[in-house]
């Protein structure tokens, strides 16, 4: 008796396939049609890119604006004076005899007396903040020392006459003139308003400035620097001076450069103590002007045209002067930092 057949699987055999027109086929590197159709966004971008530009061009122009209007009106001062004006001393309004050495004079010794006080302050509170502030304190420090540039430059003017002026009258002045009068740079009455109180109250506004440039460029010399120094046996100071600070000059030159073209151009606060009288003394406890000043108090009062063309020279002058030294310190910042932002190191 035969056995009964097994039943077959049910295997279905391989379907023909289905032929396609090559024109039906996809091309190859076709994309496929998106599910959702948005708008291609072409005419927003170009929209967004017109006002973009438009803001950039807008800055250049009002640049060009400022300059050009500057050169304009300072034609009749150029035409009766020439370059003797920045080497003359007189400024006599009623006889239309004007210098602006005594301004010049004024605005370079305050400036630098404020670099001579602020630089070693500022660098050393960077570097205290750098490399030996405690962590919880760091932050707080920062954010105090900075607090001073958001102070007006009017409430630095009005400190200085009740404080400042006061202490420098009746302590510092007197005690300089002890001991160093034999310099020629301390001699006089000690009234307290003099160029030595402009270059303090200048010294104190530009603190903030350099302080926190030179703590950016710190920030970003390479912790393998400091570690390498003190694998060698380099004392903290040695390793600060050394593997911090020498990599770091350049930066630190141009928040120094910097701070300087905050000095040149500072008005009020200098105004209301450095006494006001366009005159070259040797003295720090003599009176004194700055460019900036005489702007401040002598625009409004100017009549002749001769007059208001020599004060917009002045103006043109100062503002060329700052614009080159924030050129500088920009540049040499630049140098450290190759626009890398800085990251703090624990």
């Amino acid at each position: 008796m035969g056995l009964p057949a097994s039943p077959q699987p049910d295997m279905s055999a391989p379907q023909p396939f289905e032929a396609k027109k090559l024109s039906e086929l996809p091309r190859v590197g076709a994309r496929a049609a998106p599910l959702l159709k948005f708008g291609t966004g072409e005419t927003g971008d170009r929209i967004f890119k017109s006002v973009m530009m438009l803001c950039g061009v807008a800055v250049l122009a009002t640049l060009v604006l400022i300059v050009f209007e500057l050169v304009l009106r300072s034609g009749p001062s150029w035409h009766a004076f020439g370059l003797k004006f920045f080497a003359g001393r007189d400024w006599d309004p009623v006889n239309e005899s004007f210098g602006a050495l005594p301004f010049i004079y004024g605005t370079l010794v305050s400036s630098f007396l404020a670099l001579l006080i602020a630089v070693p302050l500022s660098i050393g509170v960077a570097v205290f903040t750098t490399e030996m502030c405690p962590v919880f304190l760091r932050g707080p420090l920062s954010f105090f020392v900075e607090l001073l540039a958001a102070i007006p430059s009017v409430i630095y003017g009005l400190w200085a006459i009740f404080i400042l002026v006061p202490i420098l009258s009746n302590y510092v002045e007197p005690f300089l003139a002890r001991t160093l009068g034999w310099t020629g740079l301390f001699e006089g009455p000690p009234y307290g308003i003099s160029m030595l109180a402009a270059g303090i109250i200048l010294a104190i506004m530009i603190i903030p400035i350099i302080s926190s440039i030179t703590r950016e460029v710190l920030m970003v010399v390479p912790q393998h620097q400091r570690e390498a120094a003190l694998a060698l046996g380099a004392t903290r100071w040695e390793m600060i001076r050394i593997g911090v600070l020498r990599n770091a000059r350049a930066g630190i030159v141009g928040a120094i450069i910097l701070g300087l073209g905050r000095a040149l151009g500072e008005t009020m606060a200098v105004t209301m103590v450095i006494g006001n009288r366009p005159q070259i003394v040797k003295s720090l406890f003599a009176p004194g002007y700055t460019m900036a000043s005489v702007l401040a108090n002598e625009f409004s009062e100017a009549t002749g045209d001769v007059y208001l063309s020599a004060l917009i020279e002045i103006g043109l002058a100062l503002f060329l002067v700052t614009i080159i030294v924030n050129t500088l310190a920009r540049l040499l910042v630049w140098t450290v930092t190759r626009g890398q932002p800085a990251s703090a190191h624990p």
